[in-house]
């Protein structure tokens, strides 16, 4: 089984980091959807990432169709996310929360590398869109006492946070202040300090638009 992904996307980051606190083991093989593009296209015509390659040769594509996968696999008393019900709902809440960020930081880069003339009410929409959701995160995260988002057991909602945050970081550092989101950069902190984080990383490459 293989991964196909850079570990600098934090959807590719956080579907290995998940591997890993499942004890899954698994090939890596840091293709590029640009630099990369004809290795990628038989597994995913759409060319992103991540693809999850079963030994089986069925290609599993999105975070969350892999992850859902995962769950499956490792059963429900393992599973980093609630069976269902309410807790359920909450998980997945922050989960479409963070990834949702993850898509409209992903989307400035694109502006920023490859549109010569940047549209400028896409870019401060883009912004918007991530500030609020800054917000909204803060204050849930604030609101908790358990070392994490939804207990005392790291789940999915974590990871995506933290992954979606150190990407943030990297991207845009001007869109993300600790002083102003001290509870998510503490939860980022926390995360980040754990072995699976620490083995998965890959630091942002400075976006160039030649």
């Amino acid at each position: 089984m293989f991964l196909i992904g850079q570990y600098d996307s934090p959807f590719v980051r956080r579907t290995a980091i998940a591997l890993k606190f499942y004890g899954i083991p698994f090939e890596h093989r840091p293709w590029s959807t640009f630099g990369d593009a004809d290795k990628i296209a038989p597994y995913n015509p759409l060319l992103r990432v991540p693809v999850l390659v079963r030994d089986d040769g069925e290609a599993l594509i999105d975070s969350a169709a892999i992850l859902d996968h995962l769950d499956e696999t490792v059963g429900p008393d393992r599973a980093m996310i609630a069976r269902g019900g309410a807790l359920r709902r909450k998980q997945l809440h922050t989960i479409a929360l963070a990834t949702g960020l993850g898509d409209k930081a992903v989307s400035l880069i694109y502006e920023r590398v490859l549109r010569k003339d940047r549209l400028a009410l896409w870019v401060a929409r883009c912004e918007a869109q991530i500030s609020g959701v800054l917000v909204m995160l803060e204050a849930e995260r604030a609101a908790v006492t358990t070392d994490y988002w939804h207990g005392e057991r790291i789940g999915h909602a974590d990871i995506a946070v933290a992954c979606v945050l150190r990407f943030t970081r990297e991207a845009h550092p001007q869109l993300f202040d600790a002083a102003r989101y001290p509870a998510l950069a503490a939860h980022a902190a926390r995360c980040e300090a754990l072995p699976p984080f620490q083995e998965i990383v890959q630091p942002l490459a400075p976006p160039s638009g030649d």
